[in-house]
């Protein structure tokens, strides 16, 4: 049987005296340009109703929400018992830990605040925002693979890759699979749904749908966080029931404009 080893890559991408710089932290960065750059060709290729400045400060919004949300999400949803009895430790980012599902709570509650500055409704906001999420999901992953965290389940399909830190045995490189369907394939879906005009609501239902079904697949596959384990069945995670409401919504949205034909504007 084929198989692959975990190509060891120094987390640490470069130090500058004291300063060491991780390449967990540089996928942030790269996420926030990409969706800064991704920002601006919508808005010029559509003709949308968005300034450069008005991008700038929705990325603003966005960084607070994902890193304050995600921190937080992580704390509550995966490390409740460690939030209680060392509320303290919610600040030590610097050891790792955090949650899509949070940072997506903390990027909504952003974009709510930054919708009535604006003066926009809420929807329109989301719907421009949604496009420019996935490719940055997949550089989190990236991230992921790099420190060797989030493997998968003992596997004998020919691309397994054995994690020497782990064990020995060949696993799914569920870090690549989440790349590839919740970055790559979600960005193209959601992009492409976004390049002609939807009913208000409609972009950001598809990211969620999308969000939603990867997440849930690639969960069967991966490993659980060890502090949670599964949750029942030997197969249910939190992941996948964080992810239920998410696809609840996204249905719930395209049911309640099944009707619509006015034109989203975001």
């Amino acid at each position: 049987m084929r198989m692959f080893a975990f190509p060891y890559i120094d987390p640490i991408a470069f130090s500058l005296g004291p300063l060491q710089v991780h390449w967990y932290g540089l996928k942030y960065l790269f996420g926030f340009i990409a969706a800064w750059l991704l920002a601006q060709v919508r808005a010029k290729r559509y003709k949308l109703d968005w300034t450069s400045e008005q991008i700038g400060d929705l990325i603003f919004y966005s960084a607070l929400g994902v890193i304050l949300g995600g921190r937080l999400g992580y704390m509550l949803f995966y490390n409740f018992q460690t939030l209680v009895h060392q509320p303290w430790a919610l600040f030590k980012v610097w050891e790792g830990g955090m949650s899509f599902h949070g940072g997506l709570i903390g990027v909504m509650l952003a974009m709510f605040l930054y919708a009535r500055k604006l003066k926009k409704p809420f929807l329109n906001v989301t719907d421009f925002v949604a496009p420019l999420v996935p490719l940055g999901l997949a550089a989190g992953r990236i991230g992921n693979f790099i420190n060797g965290e989030l493997w998968g389940r003992p596997t004998d399909m020919p691309w397994g890759m054995i994690f020497p830190h782990v064990d020995q045995v060949a696993r799914h490189p569920t870090q690549l699979y989440e790349f590839g369907l919740e970055g790559v394939a979600l960005f193209i879906v959601v992009w492409w749904y976004a390049s002609k005009p939807r009913p208000n609501g409609n972009v950001s239902a598809i990211f969620l749908i999308g969000y939603a079904i990867a997440r849930m697949i690639i969960e069967l596959f991966r490993v659980p966080d060890p502090q949670l384990g599964y949750l029942a069945f030997n197969w249910v995670t939190i992941g996948q029931l964080l992810s239920i409401p998410m696809l609840l919504l996204g249905f719930f949205i395209l049911w309640m404009n099944r009707h619509e034909n006015i034109s989203s504007t975001s």
